[in-house]
């Protein structure tokens, strides 16, 4: 099973989510802490990350850094991903 690191650039979080990427933004990790899951995000799936959390962003601007990506990993089927990615080589 393939280990997925952690990237070092914190860009926001709580105590049951956290979000990170590389220096030049080109990848993210979204990592859910209670169930010790985590997601590595480049190209296409960046890119629909990024638009659906712009838009939790917009829609709900008084959500916390947790509700934000909670929203994301429940409805944007991240959970399922990071299974995916666990089993990955």
């Amino acid at each position: 099973m393939a280990e997925i690191e952690e990237l070092g650039a914190f860009i926001e979080g709580g105590e049951e989510y956290e979000l990170r990427s590389n220096e030049d933004k080109s990848a993210y990790t979204l990592r859910f802490k209670t169930e010790d899951q985590i997601v590595f995000l480049q190209g296409d799936d960046l890119d629909a990350f990024l638009k659906e959390y712009n838009l939790i962003k917009v829609q709900y601007p008084n959500y916390s850094a947790d509700q934000r990506l909670a929203q994301i990993w429940d409805q944007g089927g991240y959970s399922w991903f990071a299974a995916g990615q666990e089993g990955e080589e």
